[in-house]
C-alpha cells in the first residue's frame, strides 16, 4: 500500500493538546491563578473558553466573559481596561515558565504520529499562542523525547493570532509550501481550525487529548465509557462547527486521516 503523498506537502502541527501536554492544562491553571489574583474567580470551563488565541487576547476574552466582567466591576467598582490585561499577561508569563516542565509530556502516539507523517514526505510546521520564551521550554522538553518540527511559530510572529491566518500563512512560507490546500492544520481548539478554515487549508481536530475535553491522563482513564463518551461528542461537535473536515480523538490517528485527504485532493477536492 502506497504511505506517500503525492499532493499535500506540509502539515502544522499546535502544540499544547495536540502534541504535548495532555488536555492542554498548562494554560487553563494559569489563567485562573492571573484573575484570582484579583479576586476574581475564573472557571476552568470560562479559562479554556478562548483556547487557542495569543496569550494576552486570551486574558481579554476571559475579562470580556459578562460573568466574569461582572464579578470584577463588583470587586473593583469599575470595568476593566487595557492596562489590567497588560499587568496580568505580564504576571502570566512567568507564571507559565514555572510550570510548563510539569505539562511538557509529549502526548502518547506523537513522537511515532510525526515520523510516520515525515516518512509519507510530508514538511512539520507548528504554531502556538505561547511565546518564544515560553516556548523555548516546551521545545528542548518535545526535542529530548523526539519531536522536533521544522519550524516553531509563536505569537510574535504575526500581527494577530488565531482565529486569524497569518500563523498559518508564515508557516506556508517559512515551509516553502503552496497553494494552502497542499497544507493540513491540525488542532484541538476552536480557534485553531477556524484559522485552518480562513487560510483555505484542510483541517483536522483533536478532540479527547485537547482543550475541548480539558482533562489529563489521569482524569480521563478514571471516566465512565458513558462520561467520556458525552466529553468527546461535545468536544468533537465544536470542532465540526468550527469548520473541522476531520475530528479524531489523538495525534496518533492523524496519518490516517492525511492519507485520505490526499486521495480526495488527487480526485480534485478542495477544503470548503
Amino acid at each position: 500500500m502506497n504511505t506517500h503523498c503525492e499532493h499535500l506537502r506540509a502539515v502544522v502541527l499546535d502544540w499544547a493538546g495536540t502534541t504535548i501536554d495532555f488536555g492542554s492544562c498548562a494554560p487553563a491553571i494559569v489563567f485562573q491563578k492571573v484573575f484570582a489574583a484579583r479576586g476574581i474567580e475564573v472557571s476552568l470551563t470560562q479559562a479554556r473558553e478562548p483556547m487557542g488565541m495569543a496569550k494576552r487576547e486570551h486574558i481579554a476574552a476571559v475579562a470580556a466573559i459578562p460573568d466574569i466582567a461582572l464579578k470584577w466591576q463588583q470587586r473593583w467598582g469599575r470595568s476593566w481596561d487595557e492596562t489590567d490585561i497588560d499587568t496580568m499577561y505580564a504576571e502570566f508569563l512567568p507564571l507559565q515558565l514555572s510550570v510548563l516542565g510539569q505539562y511538557s509530556q509529549l502526548i502518547p502516539g506523537a513522537a511515532a504520529a510525526v515520523s510516520a507523517m515525515r516518512n509519507m514526505g510530508l514538511k512539520i510546521g507548528s504554531s502556538t499562542g505561547y511565546t518564544h520564551a515560553l516556548m523555548e521550554v516546551v521545545s528542548e522538553a518535545a526535542r529530548l523525547q523526539g519531536y522536533e518540527p521544522d519550524c516553531v511559530l509563536c505569537a510574535e510572529d504575526a500581527p494577530r493570532g488565531r482565529p486569524a491566518p497569518y500563523l498559518l500563512f508564515e508557516a506556508a512560507k517559512r515551509l516553502d509550501v503552496y497553494p494552502m490546500w497542499r497544507i493540513v492544520k491540525v488542532d484541538d481548539t476552536v480557534v485553531g481550525i477556524e484559522a485552518g478554515k480562513n487560510a483555505g487549508s484542510w483541517t483536522v481536530g483533536i478532540s479527547k487529548t485537547g482543550n475541548g475535553v480539558g482533562l489529563s491522563q489521569q482524569e480521563w482513564n478514571d471516566l465512565s465509557l458513558a462520561q467520556a463518551d458525552q466529553l468527546l461528542q461535545h468536544a468533537e461537535s465544536a470542532l465540526r462547527r468550527a469548520g473541522a473536515q476531520y475530528v479524531v480523538e489523538s495525534i496518533a490517528e492523524v496519518p490516517a486521516v492525511l492519507m485520505e485527504i490526499d486521495r480526495r485532493v488527487a480526485q480534485g477536492e478542495r477544503p470548503q
